[in-house]
């Protein structure tokens, strides 16, 4: 029996299509789901889970995939065998969210997710937006290696810094009331992760690896409109906080999402800031 939010690849394609004409440009699930496929297939990725979550009637819906490619010449991926590599996306029919789509990673021994939160493309659906979504989720594909990567590093650097119980609290504080990462609800799961583990991540408890895992175990709770923003935003939270209080300053490598007359980021307006991207924000 699925549980509350999960569904099946069949329920999605099979959903209703949204009637809201005028400038609305659909664009369908069976669509993204197929493209996706399609294109990790034809990249020489191996899809060896596929995981659909919807809220009711389908009208925002999440796919994740874990993905394996064929070869790779980077020794970092050919070996690590703690993560493995994910493609994720969040489409709407209901004028909630912008198409989202990212590539990052996933813990095998818990399925849990990490997004850089610099690959993340939003798209208001309008004009030609099925056409450029499709060229987005080729473009993230095109780049798996580099972002995966980029996981893996963030992984291995998480391992070596340790954090209290104390500053995991003060973490959880601040993440609730002033960043809006995660929910009263999610507090609680997080904190029953960080007294009695359900998965063994191989580290102490205070570490920050372990922390990492408690609080992304608990945003699997996420509604699928959110769970790839709250877990990219959770990402570069944390980890640009950690390298901050060691006196390192991470540089800046977010991509410019080109925004056109129909294209708006949420919550920014960008007639008065019109050349804003990413990295601005």
């Amino acid at each position: 029996m699925l549980r509350v939010g999960e569904t099946t690849k069949e329920y999605l394609i099979n959903a209703p299509l949204p009637t809201h004409g005028g400038r609305y440009t659909v664009v369908s699930h069976r669509d993204v789901i197929n493209n996706t496929i399609k294109m990790l297939t034809d990249s020489g990725f191996t899809i060896e889970r596929e995981l659909y979550k919807s809220c009711l009637d389908a009208k925002v819906a999440q796919g994740v995939y874990h993905i394996k490619p064929a070869t790779t010449s980077d020794p970092t991926i050919a070996n690590e065998t703690e993560l493995g590599m994910m493609f994720a996306w969040t489409n709407s029919y209901d004028k909630s969210k912008r198409f989202q789509c990212a590539i990052g990673g996933y813990v095998a021994v818990c399925s849990n997710g990490m997004l850089c939160g610099e690959v993340n493309y939003a798209r208001k659906h309008t004009g030609t937006a099925d056409q450029e979504i499709k060229m987005q989720i080729s473009s993230q594909i095109k780049n798996a290696e580099k972002h995966f990567r980029e996981v893996i590093d963030a992984k291995n650097y998480l391992r070596t810094v340790k954090l209290s119980k104390d500053e995991q609290a003060e973490y959880l504080g601040r993440m609730l009331i002033t960043e809006d990462i995660i929910k009263s609800t999610q507090l609680n799961e997080i904190v029953r992760e960080m007294k009695e583990p359900s998965y063994d991540y191989k580290c102490d408890q205070e570490n920050a690896w372990a922390f990492y895992n408690h609080v992304t175990h608990g945003l699997k709770s996420a509604h699928p409109r959110s769970w790839i923003s709250d877990t990219a935003k959770f990402h570069k939270f944390i980890t640009a906080d950690l390298l901050a209080n060691m006196g390192i300053q991470k540089s800046d490598t977010t991509k410019e999402i080109v925004v056109d007359e129909f294209a708006f980021l949420d919550d920014v307006d960008l007639d008065r800031n019109p050349n804003i991207t990413l990295s601005t924000l």
